[in-house]
């Protein structure tokens, strides 16, 4: 049986609703600017045509699909359907869904902690947690994700295979990983509260800082800078920071802006585009920055992506850091969410985002200052052989009162770089940073000599 020309009608009008959406934004999510309260008056006519055809499309599906489909679900696939056709960032959000995009963002929520998006019809890992099971399971940023508990995943969204992978801690879950050069493999892991904890920090040598920052939520930029005062406030001198955005897929566009201003103090940060005027924003730096002017490196790979270029972009337009690693993943789009009504959303592609100097990172990415492929480095012991003049019997003491360098004060240097071992980017950044502070001049006191300036 046909549809009824009152059902047709209804139909046409829900669509039209759907074309003029107007209604409030919330800040959820990846960036998320703010939309015009309503829609603008004057909006192109419906194609009539193409909407009899969806109508008579749908009619035939009621009335010839193998088993029997209710129409609200039929029109909530043809949403799903609709906005999964636009790009792998857009997505219909119904209960449970729209729940999980809050506690993505404000930082705790049950599953594998694992960003993905959508590659070749497959789903792919754009970057574990730090520390979440997915992470310690041993899951890498460009696994695809082939089917979750024997179920495939061809041609799924994103949001439908996470929200699978959701579910109670404790629980387990069984993905069947592609990943290249090997055979497809299953990996069974339990879920856990994935409590994020977005910044952590260390001294790797004296003068010498490590933040590493693995998601952009809410607080991330005040988290950073309790860190980095925390730092300072132990060490007197800031000789360098390494600033750690590898595998990190994004989050809230403010706290990306945040991150930034610690390291800036005038310009633009960020701006975004869209076809709404209304949606266009523009994000300035502050006078107020925590890192003053110490030497600045960042580390970036194929995993990171969204917020974490706007930070990595923003610093090299402004020639405040060095950016080292790997192109970045080149998300450049921002997602707004828009409610349907009080359980349902949908979240949609309004804009790109731009660094200060107009460059658009979609599809593109962020060039490194200097390419540093990923590897290890190996320290080579010192040979049984090999004699230093300290280690002769009756050698003459130091003229300038200082100790020998012993076995033991080697020994407590390489443990001190310990972390530098197993990681050949950040062992690269370091030496980057002691570049910079070699090449400084210092003055000297006129007693040591008659050379008025010498290099640390």
């Amino acid at each position: 049986m046909r549809f009824p020309l009152q059902f047709r009608h209804a139909i046409q009008r829900s669509f039209l609703m759907i074309a003029l959406f107007g209604l409030g934004t919330l800040s959820l999510g990846t960036p998320s600017p703010v939309l015009a309260q309503s829609a603008p008056r004057t909006a192109a006519p419906l194609p009539l045509n193409e909407v009899r055809m969806f109508t008579e499309a749908l009619d035939r599906i009621r009335m010839s699909y193998v088993e029997e489909v209710d129409d609200h679900t039929l029109l909530e696939y043809a949403i799903r359907g609709m906005l999964a056709g636009l790009d792998p960032h857009s997505a219909y959000m119904a209960d449970e869904e729209y729940d999980q995009l809050q506690e993505t963002t404000t930082g705790e929520f049950g599953g594998l902690g694992v960003e993905v998006g959508r590659q070749d019809g497959y789903i792919r890992v754009i970057s574990p947690i730090d520390g979440s099971p997915a992470d310690r399971a041993g899951i890498l940023p460009g696994d695809l994700i082939i089917e979750i508990n024997n179920k495939p995943l061809r041609e799924m969204s994103p949001d439908e295979a996470a929200n699978m992978m959701r579910g109670e801690p404790g629980t387990e879950v069984t993905i069947t990983v592609a990943r290249e050069g090997q055979d497809p493999f299953d990996v069974t892991i339990v879920r856990e509260v994935i409590a994020i904890n977005s910044v952590r920090s260390q001294m790797i040598e004296p003068g010498y800082a490590y933040l590493r920052v693995s998601v952009f939520r809410v607080n991330t930029a005040e988290d950073l800078e309790r860190e980095i005062a925390k730092l300072t406030n132990d060490n007197t001198e800031l000789k360098g920071i390494i600033l750690d955005l590898r595998n990190n897929p994004g989050g809230v566009l403010q706290a990306a802006v945040g991150v930034v201003d610690a390291f800036v103090n005038e310009g633009r940060i960020v701006y975004t585009k869209g076809r709404l005027e209304e949606g266009d924003m523009e994000f300035m730096a502050t006078r107020r920055t925590v890192a003053g002017d110490a030497p600045l490196v960042v580390l970036v790979n194929g995993g990171s992506a969204s917020a974490s270029e706007i930070v990595a972009g923003a610093l090299q337009d402004h020639g405040r850091a060095i950016i080292m690693g790997t192109r970045s993943f080149g998300k450049g789009s921002v997602q707004t969410v828009l409610p349907l009504d009080e359980k349902r959303a949908i979240k949609l592609t309004t804009s790109l985002y731009f660094t200060p100097s107009g460059r658009s990172i979609q599809a593109q990415g962020i060039v490194p200052d200097i390419i540093v492929d990923e590897a290890f480095v190996t320290r080579r012991s010192r040979n049984v052989a090999q004699y230093n003049e300290s280690d002769l019997e009756g050698h003459l003491r130091n003229g300038n009162g200082e100790d020998d360098v012993t076995d033991d004060m080697a020994q407590a240097l390489i443990s001190a770089e310990e972390v530098l071992v197993n990681d050949y980017p950040l062992n690269e950044a370091m030496n980057v940073l002691k570049g910079i502070n070699a090449f400084k001049p210092q003055r000297t006191s006129p007693a040591s000599g008659s050379f008025a300036q010498r290099s640390n």
